[in-house]
């Protein structure tokens, strides 16, 4: 959810500015990075609209690219060669601990000389190639929080190459910025510390350093980081439940970001027309999923019946509560479903979980519903019903709710016990659109044929 929030505020800023949208994967780390975690990141980049403008780079391909970098580093001066173990830095570690002094790297094998370091190599000895900080500070401009600065005493020589050989994550990026011409990044702000590492990779191998913004984290209610491994939902999940891209883009983007007005509800074209990057705020941004939810209604409430129906259709066939061929050859009857059902909906699958029995008749009743209401005298209820609703020559929305005041007027009995039982037998659930809206939408052959079944179903039960 975080990478979709970034880069909403990456395409947005882009689009604004006449720019390109360019995507990367990360993927040098090979014990970290999966292939198989690429798609689905891919896939939800292109439900949301977000369309870049060149092909993909993928670092995992670009390793000579690297390779030149670092030596370009080493010839310079800028970097050097470090063969500490790992038992080595654990135990520098814990003696910085314990003297109470910053956890950074010692510079050990700063000093070592040609002869030394040829020594070692010749020994077979590994080692990892570090970033030399010089003394002074670094500071940068930075779109969200202006200017940002830090002593380089607190930034430790770093690595810039595996003992493979292969680029860390700092140096990748930062020869692909450089490479792809990128010349503005919009991040999380837990980035900042690697921003300040990045600006003296550019500096040793005189790049020019792109502009950076450092956007606010997304914040579960319990203002932990918002975290798969936390068991949050990400993009692909709340697709599937029935969010609509433009929702889940309006929602996000107003995560760290305000337009300073009232207005919430956007569509993405708005949003590329009235983005800039002044309206970042500095603060972290709480997901709150009910929220989102609400926006994804009205921005459902927005959309045609048509449209609706082009999007639901998947989905009750998908279902399998109806066929492909037979909602194209009754599309009209869908979109009148779509009609009765848009003041309940939230999620676009909403559709489908509240309005199956309009494409189904084997429903089960709602057990609680069913103890309630089914009881042994709406059974003759249901069945005179049923017979006067036989007898009309139009069943329309004035006839179906006449006929039923009618007969409860006759019977002496609240309009309630006739409409409950009838939405039960024709539904097989409590609650729904309006009854009589149900009724003339699913046809008089079909709701006799419901209530019938019913009167027959209460029969046996209380046999």
């Amino acid at each position: 959810m975080g990478t979709a929030r970034t880069a909403i505020a990456n395409y947005l800023f882009a689009r604004h500015a006449g720019g390109q949208f360019l995507i990367r994967i990360e993927d040098t780390d090979v014990a970290r990075s999966d292939p198989a975690l690429v798609e689905p990141i891919l896939s939800a980049l292109e439900w949301l609209g977000l369309k870049w403008d060149e092909e993909i780079v993928y670092q995992s391909r670009r390793l000579n690219l690297y390779k030149s970098a670092t030596q370009q580093i080493l010839d310079s001066g800028h970097g050097y060669r470090c063969f500490c173990t790992a038992e080595q830095l654990e135990q520098d570690r814990e003696h910085a601990r314990k003297e109470k002094l910053p956890l950074q790297y010692n510079r050990r094998c700063l000093g070592l000389t040609a002869d030394d370091i040829k020594q070692k190599l010749d020994r077979g000895e590994k080692c990892v190639i570090r970033l030399k900080i010089p003394d002074g500070e670094t500071t940068f401009t930075d779109m969200v929080s202006g200017l940002l600065r830090r002593g380089n005493e607190e930034i430790e020589d770093f690595i810039i190459a595996r003992s493979d050989g292969t680029a860390t994550y700092n140096l990748a990026v930062a020869v692909d910025d450089h490479e792809m011409g990128i010349t503005h990044v919009i991040r999380g702000n837990d980035h900042i510390t690697n921003t300040f590492k990045q600006i003296h990779i550019y500096n040793a191998l005189g790049y020019p350093a792109p502009t950076f913004g450092h956007i606010p984290l997304l914040l579960r209610p319990d203002k932990k980081k918002v975290s798969k491994r936390l068991g949050d939902k990400d993009v692909g999940e709340y697709r599937l439940e029935g969010i609509l891209p433009e929702a889940m883009f309006n929602f996000l983007c107003l995560l760290g970001w305000s337009p300073k007005t009232d207005r919430e509800i956007y569509s993405t074209d708005e949003l590329v027309e009235i983005f800039d990057a002044d309206y970042f705020n500095t603060s972290n941004a709480i997901f709150n999923e009910e929220k989102l939810i609400a926006f994804n209604r009205e921005h459902l409430i927005r959309k045609s019946d048509h449209e609706l129906a082009t999007m639901v259709a998947p989905l009750l066939v998908e279902a399998e509560l109806t066929t492909k061929y037979w909602l194209e050859t009754r599309w009209d009857y869908l979109r009148a479903v779509i009609r009765v059902l848009i003041d309940r909906v939230k999620r676009l699958s909403d559709f489908v979980s509240m309005g199956e029995y309009f494409f189904i008749f084997d429903y089960s009743y709602d057990p609680e519903a069913d103890q309630r209401t089914f009881t042994p005298d709406s059974a003759a209820l249901l069945g005179e019903l049923a017979d006067r609703f036989e007898k009309l020559d139009e069943f329309t929305l004035e006839n179906t709710e006449t006929t039923l005041s009618q007969m409860a007027d006759d019977s002496g009995i609240k309009r309630a016990k006739l409409i409950h039982p009838t939405r039960l037998a024709v539904s097989g659930v409590a609650a729904g659109p309006g009854l009589y809206d149900i009724l003339v939408l699913l046809t008089k052959p079909v709701v006799i044929e419901r209530m019938r079944k019913a009167v027959t179903y209460i029969e046996n039960k209380n046999k």
